[in-house]
């Protein structure tokens, strides 16, 4: 009995895909995915980048790693990079999904000031006397999303 039930199983599928492959015969075969026709609609690596960035901060809120210091507004990442080794730096992040300055909104105020607040008490609590403030707009970005280094010289 169940041979009998796969065989009818089997015939149908059968059936169904030869009925699809007869009504779809004259349908223009196009790849799944076509990047090379996608244009303004697509994301770029970095895009993408502060896409995941941004749902990180929102779905991962207070359990993010190498995280040094937050607020309700802001993050600040210690960031290791071996070169150069004389350099302290790290990325000030705040918690409101801003891609870069240009698409800055009067709403955002409360987190830009909150971003240089941070860095300010950074800089005053371990009395750094030589550092940069730095932030990449597009075309610079390795991510698309606002973030703030601060680069301090260990001199």
């Amino acid at each position: 009995m169940k041979i009998l039930t796969y065989t009818f199983y089997i015939l149908l599928l059968s059936i169904g895909i030869a009925i699809g492959g007869f009504l779809f015969s004259d349908t223009i075969k196009r790849p799944l995915v076509d990047i090379s026709k996608c244009h303004e609609y697509c994301l770029k690596t970095n895009e993408l980048a502060g896409l995941l960035v941004s749902a990180g901060i929102q779905v991962m809120d207070g359990n993010l790693p190498k995280v040094i210091f937050e607020t309700d507004k802001t993050l600040v990442f210690d960031i290791q990079y071996p070169y150069p080794p004389t350099k302290i730096h790290y990325a000030v992040v705040p918690k409101k999904d801003i891609k870069d300055v240009n698409q800055l909104a009067p709403e955002d105020e409360g987190y830009i000031s909150d971003a240089y607040l941070v860095m300010a008490k950074i800089v005053r609590e371990h009395d750094y006397k030589k550092y940069r403030v730095i932030t990449n707009g597009p075309g610079f970005q390795e991510v698309a999303y606002l973030h703030f280094h601060l680069v301090i010289d260990r001199d």
